[in-house]
């Protein structure tokens, strides 16, 4: 099988591709990974070197839909990325930008909906979206209701996705993976507290964060950036900020065990806390659907819009129990090995197979 994955080298979304591009190697399946925004550094690419020649990276130039402020730049990158199926002579597209395939599909193809403007601001905003963003959202229902199935990273995320957009047929859900950090533990744990992500997001809820480190007894720190690319910025107090950090940085962070936080209002997966949990942290999450899916029996939940008095309460009884935070830390190490790149790759590969034994009468692309 010879497969075309879109992927980008700015987000998560690069991690995810690489990994899956790996594992699926593997198993004998070859594939193009189109690359559109920026090209990937160094580090980025030398993930692709354990699957050798059976990956093959392009670097497209084509702009990522975000970074658009409307649909044509979009449509004609779907466009190329159809001509280039076809030219790669693959059996399918596997797209992780849906958008993509509004522009139409002439190939057997699947979605991943790892994320979108449109469910973010529904969970960051309490108005109608934007009018400038609203033809992001025309254009992935369109390329979600292009292709042969929907993949969602999480089962709540798919009822998410389903819903907002009308979908007819059911969403997948297929979880994500990461591999194990290969940073060895660092002794005993950390009296601090962590957090990681997009602070500047509304949705990630730094700011309630910030109020609940000024009262704790210990240091919280915080790796992400605090600006976003479209200017929004957060002011934090009393967070130690450790601003944008690599994935070696991070395994070290995480290798000390801190007690992991994450008070997000909307997450699609969640990556870091897996990277946490991998690590034998003890985490202290947002009571929302998918962490629940995810970590229910592992992890304390807090309300996420609560008052920041329950964050210090959840995450100082942790700091103050030695014994309750090490068993919570072991079994959130223990859950988390569910979640890894070969079981993702596995329930991909048998989605791909399915999706290319099924006759489909699809539009071609413009």
């Amino acid at each position: 099988m010879r497969l075309l994955l879109t992927t980008d080298a700015v987000g998560g979304v690069w991690q995810y591709t690489a990994e899956l591009a790996v594992a699926l190697a593997a198993r004998g399946v070859t594939s193009v990974v189109a690359v559109l925004g920026p090209p990937p550094n160094a580090d980025q690419r030398a993930m692709l070197d354990a699957a050798g020649r059976a990956v093959t990276l392009v670097g497209t130039g084509l702009p990522l839909d975000w970074t658009c402020h409307e649909a044509a730049p979009v449509e004609a990158a779907g466009a190329a990325i159809a001509a280039l199926a076809v030219a790669q002579g693959v059996d399918l597209i596997h797209y992780n930008m849906p958008t993509l395939a509004a522009a139409g599909a002439p190939l057997p193809s699947i979605a991943v909906a790892h994320g979108c403007v449109a469910t973010w601001w529904q969970a960051a905003r309490d108005v109608p979206l934007a009018a400038d963003y609203r033809w992001h959202r025309a254009l992935t229902a369109a390329g979600l209701r292009a292709v042969d199935r929907v993949v969602a990273p999480s089962a709540a995320y798919a009822e998410v996705v389903a819903r907002h957009y009308a979908l007819a047929r059911p969403v997948l859900a297929i979880h994500n993976g990461r591999s194990l950090s290969e940073v060895a533990p660092a002794g005993a744990p950390a009296d601090v507290a962590l957090t990681v992500g997009r602070l500047w997001d509304d949705v990630k809820n730094a700011a309630l964060l910030d109020r609940a480190a000024a009262r704790l007894p210990i240091p919280f720190l915080a790796a992400g950036a605090t600006r976003g690319p479209h200017g929004e910025t957060i002011q934090l107090e009393h967070l130690h900020r450790l601003g944008e950090v690599s994935g070696a940085q991070l395994a070290r962070h995480l290798a000390r065990c801190p007690i992991f936080v994450s008070a997000a209002r909307f997450e699609p997966f969640g990556l870091a806390v897996l990277e946490a949990a991998q690590a034998g942290c003890a985490l202290v999450l947002a009571d929302i659907p998918t962490f629940r899916e995810l970590w229910e029996g592992v992890a304390l939940f807090v309300p996420a819009d609560g008052h920041d008095h329950g964050w210090c309460r959840a995450i100082e009884a942790l700091a103050l129990d030695g014994p309750r935070r090490a068993a919570l830390g072991e079994a959130a190490r223990l859950r988390a090995a569910r979640y890894t790149p070969a079981a993702t790759a596995d329930q991909m590969l048998a989605l791909y197979r399915a999706t290319l034994t099924r006759p489909t009468i699809r539009r071609a692309a413009a």
